[in-house]
């Protein structure tokens, strides 16, 4: 079970580091909110055949539970991302990696006070490890560089984002038992639903940047790759391992983000990269060993 709970979340991070090298390669070619917008008009045109005969079997919950599926969407979906693109426009991606690492330790204290989920001074031990793999991702392999970080507008609705995205790895607890098709189209609905008004103040504003091919491009990676497919595995990997150990795994995003940069971008690949790698891994590997241990069930 925790070997494919692993395979889920590996990919995810991928697709997520994917994410974002394509919210790079998307500047002056889409605006934000666009990007957004058109990324769940995409997914959940993808998703309606797939999904739509299961939303009508399901319907009776969904009907139910319509107001947590609606949150999930939108605080997983839709805000988070609208507040990552925005940020990246205030602030360096440098702030924006170190302010990611903050959600394993977020959803760990949110489970252990909503739902009394303890965690082992392994499992500690480990999320440090990863935070210091992040921390080294994100100054290059020079530490002094945190001394010349300045915070700003940018840093604090990143803050914003990572609270929202972390509520929704733990919310995923209470979603309803339903199909994975009906539950990835009800959210997405939702998280179309939610964007709409950005992208509406973004015409407004006049701030909008019609895509071109290469924003066009960004829009079908993230679609298909950031919001569906990888939204899919994040949700079974929550399901196999719990969302405390597999939040650990968000810390690989920088770290797959910066590798996807030197192949995709040509970026240069460095040492400190190589062992940012290695505290991550190391740290979800204590914290995942020691998880296991404490979830095996006691011999009498």
């Amino acid at each position: 079970m925790h070997r494919s709970a692993y395979m889920f979340l590996l990919l995810t991070t991928l697709l997520w580091g994917g994410n974002s090298v394509a919210g790079k390669l998307a500047v002056h070619h889409v605006s934000p909110m666009t990007l957004v917008f058109l990324r769940w008009v995409l997914a959940v045109a993808i998703l309606l055949p797939i999904g739509w005969n299961a939303l009508k079997r399901d319907w009776p919950v969904v009907r139910r539970h319509w107001f947590v599926l609606a949150a999930l969407g939108a605080s997983g979906f839709t805000l988070f991302n609208t507040i990552f693109y925005t940020a990246l426009n205030y602030t360096t991606a440098i702030n924006v990696s170190i302010e990611q690492a903050a959600m394993p330790i977020l959803i760990i204290v949110a489970n252990f006070i909503f739902f009394r989920l303890r965690v082992n001074w392994a499992q500690i031990a480990g999320v440090v490890l990863t935070i210091f793999g992040v921390i080294l991702t994100a100054c290059h392999g020079d530490p002094r560089r945190l001394l010349t970080l300045e915070l700003n507008f940018g840093d604090a609705i990143m803050l914003v984002a990572v609270i929202l995205y972390s509520g929704y790895s733990v919310g995923l607890r209470l979603k309803p038992a339903m199909q994975w098709q009906s539950l990835m189209l009800a959210m997405s609905l939702a998280a179309l639903v939610t964007s709409l008004p950005f992208f509406l103040w973004e015409i407004a504003a006049g701030k909008v940047i019609v895509p071109d091919a290469r924003g066009w491009a960004v829009i079908v990676y993230t679609a298909i790759g950031a919001s569906v497919v990888s939204q899919i595995f994040y949700i079974r990997g929550n399901e196999l391992i719990g969302a405390n150990r597999a939040g650990l795994f968000i810390n690989l995003v920088p770290i797959f983000g910066t590798l996807l940069s030197v192949l995709i971008v040509g970026e240069t690949f460095q040492f400190y990269q190589a062992l940012a790698l290695v505290l991550v891994l190391g740290g979800i590997a204590l914290a995942e060993y020691s998880g296991r241990k404490a979830a095996m069930p006691r011999r009498q």
